[in-house]
Formats: structure tokens, C-alpha cells, sequence
């Protein structure tokens, strides 16, 4: 009878002590890890985000007029190709005073397109539009908006682009403003507000 063949095992790893073990020297054995108390000002990484206060009633109880409303760069394209004044049209929309608020990456961004948009920078220089500076790097302007309107929720988003609607909204209590026949509309705002629907 022949002998059984032991298979031979591939790649094990040979049984290692522990740095923590007492045969190891006193300098070389790893030293207990001593429990951080928790910083209260951390920012917790695992925790539901708490729903604003102004939140609790059906509409968002924030917005009022004079509405504030983050402009995003096709917007203001898309206007100028319906030929539609910003502030006048944002007025007759939701029939209160309308203050446009543009970001500097947005501005960066009608900056970057060149000569053919100067339409576009010369509305977004308007001295009616309120202009809010940012802090982070680059000029991407969607996360930016989004980013914005999820810590504050004081305002209502211009925006044309469907990817970008479609993130604001999963965000509770933002209205969006967009353009349909030749004319503004919102959506998620009480119908005393805003534009009739057709």
C-alpha cells in the first residue's frame, strides 16, 4: 500500500505572537491603546441629520418674501435665449420681491465659457444680484448649490439642468425655479406663491 500524500498547503502564514504578549520585552511590547474621551464639537460621522425646525409645517416656513434665488449658470443662458428679463420675470413668478443671488463659482463658471457668453457675465455683474463668496476649492458650481441650500434653507434654486434638480430634489423644503413656455415656473412652493401651473 502506498503512502496517502499530504497536500501541501499554499500560502500559510506562520502563527505570529502578539506585540502585546508578556513574553516580549518591556521596550518593544505594544502599550495598551488609553480610550480618547469624545470632543463634543467633532463632527459625528454616523448620525442622522436633523430636520430644521422650519420644516415642521407642510411648506418650509423660512421662505418669505424678499425671496433669495441661487441662479445657476444655464439659467441664466436659458433666460437669455427666451429672452426673458431675470428679475422682472422672477417678480411676476412668484408676485413679491425677488433678490438673485449668485456664487463665485457660478460666476467662475460664465467666466470660463469666453467670449460667446458675455451676455451671460454681463447679467451676472448686475448690481441687483447679490453675490456670495465661496470657500471651497475649484469651481463646480452644482455641489456648491446643493451643498449651500442643504445647511441653509432660506432659498429657492434657478436651475434648468435635470441632474441638478434632481439632487435638490431629494433635499426637503427647497423650491426650484425653472423656465417653461417662454415663462418662469416653481415647483414645491404653496400655489399662493407661485406661478399658476398649466
Amino acid at each position: 500500500q502506498g503512502k496517502q500524500k499530504k497536500a501541501r498547503k499554499y500560502a500559510v502564514m506562520k502563527r505570529m505572537i502578539s506585540l502585546r504578549d508578556q513574553r516580549i520585552n518591556e521596550k518593544n511590547r505594544a502599550k495598551a491603546q488609553v480610550k480618547k474621551k469624545e470632543d463634543p464639537s467633532a463632527i459625528k460621522e454616523r448620525e442622522v441629520p436633523q430636520h430644521p425646525s422650519c420644516l415642521f409645517f407642510q411648506y418650509n416656513t423660512q421662505l418669505g418674501p424678499p425671496y433669495h434665488i441661487l441662479v445657476d449658470t444655464n439659467f441664466i443662458n436659458f433666460s437669455i435665449k427666451a429672452k426673458l428679463d431675470l428679475v422682472q420675470s422672477m417678480m411676476d413668478c412668484l408676485y413679491a420681491k425677488c433678490i438673485p443671488c449668485i456664487t463665485d463659482c457660478v460666476m467662475g463658471e460664465i467666466e470660463k465659457l469666453g467670449q460667446k457668453y458675455r451676455v451671460a457675465l454681463r447679467i451676472a455683474k448686475d448690481p441687483r444680484f447679490e453675490r456670495l463668496p465661496c470657500m471651497h476649492k475649484g469651481t463646480y458650481a452644482d455641489d456648491c448649490l446643493v451643498q449651500r441650500v442643504t445647511q441653509h434653507k432660506c432659498y429657492i434654486v434657478a436651475t434648468v439642468d435635470k441632474e441638478l434638480k434632481r439632487r435638490i430634489r431629494k433635499i426637503p423644503g427647497v423650491p426650484i425655479m425653472y423656465i417653461s413656455r417662454h415663462r418662469y415656473n416653481i415647483e414645491r412652493m404653496p400655489d399662493d406663491y407661485g406661478a399658476p401651473r398649466f
